[in-house]
């Protein structure tokens, strides 16, 4: 076996072509678009680069077939709570069933860590941001939601063969869209409904700048600051709510206010991976037409819960309850949708694992960890702390 860094753009292209060759025959497996990797390593794409680094290799066979893959990073921006030490990460990890080789992918990325000082490492995550490429998926091998990893099973046994350890569970929770609330949540919903100073609206494309401001409003007092999240900046929010429009279903994606200040948000989207699966991970000029033409004459009969929050001053006294049915009245009636799926939740997070298990008769989907290895195997092992 040989290992090789990817440092040229045929390299780069075969990085790309070893999780479809490795995963191809599974029929769960839906091949990623291979533009959303490869802005994960454009420095001019990713503001990642800003505060680190990336490195990537490739395994190959005697016969030199790729046989297996990872990426290693360092970000400083990287909130890692634990163990008090530097944690750099790896991620983009595929290999075929076979411990040795897998013992090579993980060593190479650990002695590039160490090189640059780090003495941990997380896996696999993403270099940026969380809603993407997150987790190694342990159970519930079902299609993987759009820009959600994929694997076998046998990956985890490579994982934890090698030392690592879990760090933290994610969690993803579905429900059939179509049935009735729980008569708790109808109940909490009616006692917010009487104030006249509650109100919930939908999306309105015309004005997607001004609902783009009030997501960064809840979104910056909510998140920013837990688990390594990052508050939104004008700039940020305003590109990526134009980024979105094109595939956004306006009455999906729900907003709460009191006195007409944003509170709460809950915003979903269609499963793009559910159109992006006929694309083979293509996404040039004959691809996108493609996508527009599957878009306009397949309906698509699955949503998934990007995110969920509600400003602390209001959290507790039952915005969510509200929100969740002002949207049910608008969504069921579409007779549109079937699935619904409610993107990752880190079990560190015990509130939000509660709001998700009472929205109605929930069940969970998936589960995925993030592992983390201490370089020193005589350092003692944290979990992330509850929240």
């Amino acid at each position: 076996m040989q290992l090789i860094e990817v440092n040229t753009p045929l390299l780069a292209r075969t990085f790309l072509e070893v999780n479809p060759r490795l995963l191809r025959t599974d029929p769960h497996y839906i091949r990623p678009l291979d533009k959303d990797i490869e802005d994960v390593f454009d420095p001019k794409k990713n503001k990642a680069f800003r505060f680190g680094e990336a490195a990537r290799w490739i395994l190959f066979n005697d016969r030199q077939e790729p046989i297996g893959r990872i990426a290693a990073f360092v970000n400083k921006k990287y909130k890692n709570k634990g163990d008090g030490v530097p944690v750099g990460g790896i991620g983009f990890f595929d290999c075929i069933n076979d411990q040795s080789a897998a013992d090579l992918l993980f060593d190479v990325a650990k002695h590039w860590l160490l090189q640059r000082g780090m003495e941990a490492m997380d896996g696999p995550i993403n270099f940026g941001e969380r809603d993407r490429w997150w987790g190694l998926i342990v159970e519930g091998f079902q299609s993987p939601l759009y820009g959600m990893n994929y694997n076998p099973p046998y990956y985890q046994k490579l994982f934890e063969d090698y030392g690592f350890r879990n760090f933290y569970n994610q969690i993803c929770f579905g429900l059939d869209p179509r049935k009735e609330l729980t008569p708790k949540i109808l109940d909490r919903h009616a006692q917010i409904a009487q104030d006249p100073d509650f109100r919930a609206v939908h999306l309105r494309k015309r004005n997607w700048q001004k609902y783009a401001l009030d997501f960064m409003t809840v979104y910056n007092k909510a998140w920013a600051g837990h688990a390594g999240m990052k508050e939104l900046r004008k700039e940020q929010v305003l590109s990526l709510f134009k980024k979105m429009m094109p595939v956004v279903e306006e009455k999906i994606v729900w907003f709460a206010y009191y006195k007409d200040e944003p509170i709460a948000l809950f915003l979903n989207l269609p499963d793009l991976n559910q159109w992006f699966r006929h694309l083979h991970g293509k996404f040039g000029l004959w691809q996108k037409l493609k996508f527009l033409w599957i878009k306009s004459r397949w309906n698509n009969p699955r949503f998934t819960g990007i995110a969920f929050g509600i400003v602390p001053e209001h959290q507790g006294k039952g915005v969510d309850s509200y929100l969740i049915n002002e949207a049910k009245k608008v969504i069921q009636p579409l007779n549109r949708y079937d699935t619904y799926e409610l993107q990752w939740i880190g079990e560190f997070n015990p509130k939000m694992i509660n709001v998700a298990e009472g929205i109605g008769d929930t069940f969970r989907t998936r589960k995925l960890i993030t592992y983390r290895y201490l370089f020193d195997r005589t350092r003692p092992f944290h979990t992330h702390p509850i929240l």
